[in-house]
């Protein structure tokens, strides 16, 4: 029985987030690219009031969800599979912790008003991090969706 709810809640959680990294990727960028740079520092400073305390812990859940079916999963396959989950999720937190948080420190640090003109714009780099950890999120959501599926 635990095997099972562990899968739940490792598919719902992987899910939301590979769910919440798309939204961003193909609306949220396009829109925070688009603005001027005073406009998109209040907006990213506003947008990372929601997501922060809310993605680590889906993300956390999810991971810990894989780690206990690496071990608990009474078939090999589900076991292997939620390693790989368990794997790509931390390629999330790091990416996220490495990459798109100090990102975010800096652009939360910045007053507002007009940007001198020796700002160094972070949206590109902020994307391209946040790509790779969507990727990352989506691998996990395919792993552990897969591991279902051979559960079944």
């Amino acid at each position: 029985m635990l095997p099972g709810a562990l899968t739940v809640v490792s598919v719902m959680a992987s899910g939301v987030v590979a769910g919440v990294f798309f939204a961003l990727a193909v609306s949220v960028l396009p829109a925070l690219s688009a603005m001027p740079p005073e406009q998109y520092i209040q907006a990213h400073q506003l947008l990372g009031k929601g997501y922060h305390p809310v993605m680590p812990l889906l993300v956390g859940t999810a991971t810990a969800a894989d780690v206990a079916l690496a071990v608990l999963a009474p078939a090999s396959s589900t076991r292997y599979l939620a390693a790989a989950g368990a794997v790509a999720l931390a390629g999330v937190m790091a990416v996220s912790q490495l990459g798109n948080v100090p990102i975010n420190k800096v652009v939360h640090a910045t007053s507002a008003g007009p940007v001198s003109q020796s700002w160094a714009d972070p949206r590109p780099a902020w994307r391209h991090w946040h790509m790779l950890r969507t990727w990352m999120a989506f691998a996990a959501l395919t792993l552990n969706t897969v591991a279902v599926v051979l559960r079944a």
